[in-house]
């Protein structure tokens, strides 16, 4: 593993709690001490409950739920959160530093026997079809010449993997602005991202977990970097000028001037190499998404990789990764690039139409909660989905109810708390092993799911879902009173569901139709330990 920051790192958790001996360099000389993403979205906290962690990382941030519109000295609006189309657990936005996250992932590593070799830095590499060749430098400049099974870049936007390897970024840059964290004297609700049309450009303000600071963001001036006073001088008077009264920021902790490029590669994966995160793509800073989708990036290659490397799974696993994941890269440098025209906001009419437009979302509240949601959508990660994965099986007539094959399987807070099938899914997804649930099946099915249980029992969690508190009989038996988990699923009595191990639902069948969960799970490259029955 190239690269300890938090794609690298969750890449290398999930081989390591899975059992895969790993290894992780950084050419940086310890861990950062300050912080670029602060943003951890809905979808990546409920990673973050898969792996295991999310208890550890709560504590350390402060949840936001809001987005204020300020001009002239007043709040035109305050946007919430509504998350009852894309139910979760946790219907919230993060806001934690990196340093925290990254920390956090150490710590759980280095319990599983995984420490980062810092001040080590990837040279060279070049892949075959059977192994890669590095060549590894320390810091007093004796190297290492090495031979690995498997390599992941995951060093960021200037990735030597990616370089050495010809992979190249596509795509252009468009404006530059600037970065600060710092303490600010103001009376602002910290639940809230706060936005600010001024009289020349806009910034933006990000509450960090520690009381009064903020991240701070100029669309417009960007000079004068070296000169932390200066710079908080500039953001007191135009945060004075947004919200109407005298404020005061203290020197920043932190500066910096960038370039916003959006830049991706075609495929993320030569032959025993692969790119995660930046390394893969780079892109705005609007919405937070680089972190969260560099994370899903490391968990999806993470359990794909285990299983080949386990023998659960054929290497033809491994091509989806990069089928799945470039698609999504590709949709996030839209979306980037419409926040962060709306960020900088350079519409001349602006000033006219912010009052107005905001003064028809405060009347119209239907309004307002479509656009809510709208927002939701793109930043949250839970629309995302699999739909048109080689991994996913469409139900025969191309109809379902309920979750739908590539989709993701969640539910509320409110639903894991009455519904006793549900809490018992949602343990379940913190299993790093697919999860095969028959639902209510006949007598005479029963031998049947015992011949996969122990056939593909190392990769497959196999439950028998029954309705009543009476589980039955079957492969680990797991109760949904009052049938809400079945009915969420969108399965019937002699189905069954197949999830994935990062909680996406893969198929639907019958265990009565022509396509058994054996045929099932051969077709998603599992590799069955001993033979099965049709």
């Amino acid at each position: 593993m190239v690269g300890a920051g938090p794609v690298g790192l969750t890449t290398a958790h999930e081989l390591a709690r899975r059992g895969i001996a790993t290894r992780v360099v950084d050419r940086a000389a310890g861990p950062a001490t300050t912080s670029r993403a602060t943003a951890t979205h809905a979808r990546t906290l409920e990673v973050y409950h898969q792996m295991g962690i999310l208890e550890d990382v709560l504590p350390r941030g402060r949840k936001v739920e809001n987005f204020t519109v300020h001009r002239k000295g007043r709040a035109l609006g305050r946007l919430g959160t509504d998350y009852s189309q894309l139910p979760t657990r946790f219907p919230f936005t993060l806001q934690i530093d990196q340093v925290y996250t990254e920390e956090v992932l150490r710590e759980r590593l280095k319990a599983l026997g995984v420490e980062v070799e810092w001040s080590l830095e990837l040279e060279r590499v070049t892949t075959g079809d059977e192994h890669a060749e590095v060549r590894l430098r320390h810091a007093d400049g004796t190297t290492e010449e090495l031979t690995v099974p498997w390599l992941v870049g995951a060093e960021g936007a200037h990735s030597t993997v990616r370089k050495q390897l010809g992979m190249h970024l596509l795509g252009d840059s468009s404006e530059t602005w600037l970065l600060a964290d710092a303490v600010v004297d103001a009376d602002l609700p910290s639940d809230s991202l706060h936005w600010m049309h001024l009289s020349r450009g806009t910034i933006m303000m990000v509450p960090f977990p520690a009381e009064g600071k903020w991240r701070l963001l100029d669309t417009v001036d960007t000079e004068g970097a070296d000169d932390p006073d200066a710079i908080a001088e500039r953001f007191a008077a135009k945060i004075s000028e947004g919200l109407g009264k005298p404020v005061k920021v203290h020197t920043p902790t932190w500066v910096s001037v960038f370039t916003i490029r959006q830049r991706m590669v075609p495929s993320m994966r030569s032959g025993r190499c692969f790119l995660a995160g930046d390394a893969a793509h780079v892109h705005s800073p609007a919405s937070g998404q680089g972190m969260n989708t560099g994370i899903q990036d490391g968990h999806n290659l993470g359990w794909k990789l285990a299983a080949v490397i386990l023998g659960h799974a054929e290497e033809k696993l491994l091509d989806t990764y990069s089928v799945e994941r470039v698609p999504v890269g590709e949709a996030l440098l839209g979306s980037t690039s419409t926040a962060t025209g709306l960020i900088a906001l350079r519409n001349a009419a602006a000033p006219v139409l912010l009052p107005l437009g905001f003064a028809v979302l405060n009347s119209v509240a239907p309004l307002k909660r479509s656009i809510e949601r709208k927002i939701l959508k793109t930043m949250s990660g839970l629309s995302m989905n699999y739909e048109r994965s080689p991994l996913t099986t469409a139900p025969a007539g191309g109809t379902t109810t309920g979750i739908a094959p590539g989709g993701r399987v969640g539910c509320s807070r409110e639903t894991e708390r009455a519904s006793a099938g549900w809490r018992e899914m949602c343990a379940e997804l913190a299993d790093p092993r697919w999860t095969l649930l028959a639902f209510a099946p006949a007598r005479h099915q029963l031998a049947a799911l015992e011949e996969v249980n122990l056939a593909y029992g190392p990769a497959v969690s196999v439950r028998t879902v029954h309705d009543g508190p009476d589980t039955g009989q079957g492969p680990h038996p797991l109760a949904d009173p009052g049938q809400v988990l079945r009915r969420d699923l969108g399965a019937a009595p002699g189905d069954f569901v197949l999830v994935r191990p990062d909680g996406y639902l893969a198929e639907k069948g019958s265990l009565a139709g022509p396509r058994q969960p054996a045929a099932a799970l051969g077709a998603v490259h599992l590799i069955a330990h001993r033979p099965t029955t049709k």
